[in-house]
């Protein structure tokens, strides 16, 4: 019969026979722990709807809204996107859409739709303007030209979910304090494995900075589904301090500006907006790299906040691996079983926290890959971050 004194003697045992072991199933444990930690708190409270669709429907706050797009030879996205942008169940609002050094006929077709609807603003970056970061340019030229207070930034390859977006975001505005509305913008589901990396590395760090923000600890946003109050923008002087940036028009401001009290986060099917993927791995790790050039600009507390989860994840995997590889050589199998029991956990509450967060937004195409994404990723990430300061700096205008 298996009683507390037996299992004290077996724990004692293996202390004394293999002490460093034990010392690498500890460390297991506990970076098992803040995996754990990381998921329930942030990724979970992430996945959760903020609020249904139907009271939305009712709901009576509809201030001005101007909604800001910046396009650069999107000649063919706006063609195909910029109709639901006019065709929004709200009140009053007005569309911006501003264009940057486009080549192709983006000019052409936004005078044809301005014809149409006279709801569309269109202007445009003057060509001399090449030596600071092209779309934080052409943003302030389009929020300098909004004529209401309540700024939604979206890009001109994105599509809402629904006719109600722009009434689900402003929702978030409701209090007084509120000048930042997080959003979330997945990408659209198209075959090959390239797409399924790509739409749940957005769906895992969409989660993650909406969980953060709905904890009190906000410290980025996406442009393709982000509002702010205009007043908000100039009182911090806009993008002042990161036109040198090859990014960060989103993440970098609402790092800056954003905090526990003045960010509100709206995630549901209907506030989404949907955005067009890369279509091969070339563009992607472009896209990738560009993203990730600006996080080391973020604060101390974020950076360490983000920083602590693709760590313990190394960690984890890299302790499962040698505890099996050890009890297999010693052929003591309650160490690959505390190891793999430790991996299985996490595994599972993973799983299961990122396929309701799916299913609740409707995002189809994660199920069981998780275990090729949770080891990939982070490894594309580590290699990108790496490879960053050999590769020479040039002028990104997008």
């Amino acid at each position: 019969m298996l009683t507390l004194d037996n299992i004290f003697e077996v724990i004692t045992s293996y202390l004394q026979t293999y002490p460093w072991v034990c010392g690498l199933l500890g460390i297991l444990f506990i970076a098992s722990l803040h995996q754990l930690y990381f998921y329930l708190r942030y990724i979970r409270r992430g996945g959760k709807l903020t609020i249904t669709p139907q009271q939305t429907r009712t709901e009576s706050h509809t201030p001005g809204v101007s909604i800001v797009v910046c396009a650069h030879n999107e000649e063919r996205n706006l063609q195909d996107y910029l109709h639901s942008l006019l065709m929004q169940d709200y009140p009053n609002f007005e569309v911006i859409v501003v264009d940057d050094g486009s080549e192709d006929n983006t000019q052409t077709i936004l005078k044809q739709y301005a014809q149409q609807h006279p709801l569309l603003y269109h202007t445009f970056v003057p060509r001399g303007a090449r030596l600071i970061s092209h779309k934080k340019l052409a943003l302030t030229i389009g929020i300098k030209a909004a004529k209401y207070d309540y700024i939604l930034l979206t890009d001109a390859d994105c599509r809402p979910e629904s006719r109600f977006w722009i009434r689900e975001m402003i929702r978030g505005f409701q209090s007084n304090k509120t000048e930042i509305v997080l959003g979330f913008s997945p990408y659209f589901e198209k075959k090959g494995l390239l797409n399924r990396f790509i739409c749940y590395d957005t769906l895992f760090c969409g989660l993650q900075y909406m969980g953060m923000a709905k904890t009190g600890h906000p410290y980025m946003g996406v442009g393709r589904n982000l509002a702010y109050r205009k007043e908000t923008f100039f009182d911090h002087n806009g993008f002042q301090g990161l036109l040198g940036e090859r990014a960060g028009d989103d993440d970098l401001f609402v790092n800056k500006v954003a905090n526990s009290i003045n960010t509100c986060v709206i995630c549901n099917p209907n506030a989404l907006t949907w955005s067009a993927p890369k279509y091969t791995w070339q563009e992607w790790i472009h896209q990738k790299r560009r993203h990730l050039s600006v996080s080391p600009k973020y604060n101390i507390s974020s950076k360490l906040r983000i920083a602590l989860e693709p760590i313990t994840r190394g960690i984890v995997y890299f302790l499962t691996i040698c505890c099996i590889v050890y009890a297999i050589l010693i052929q003591q199998w309650i160490i690959a079983a505390i190891a793999l029991g430790l991996w299985f956990i996490r595994l599972i509450t993973l799983l299961t926290i990122i396929n309701v967060a799916s299913y609740r937004l409707n995002i189809k195409g994660i199920g069981l890959n998780i275990v090729l994404y949770d080891i990939a990723l982070p490894l594309i990430n580590l290699l990108i971050l790496i490879t960053q300061p050999f590769l020479r700096k040039r002028q990104i205008y997008w």
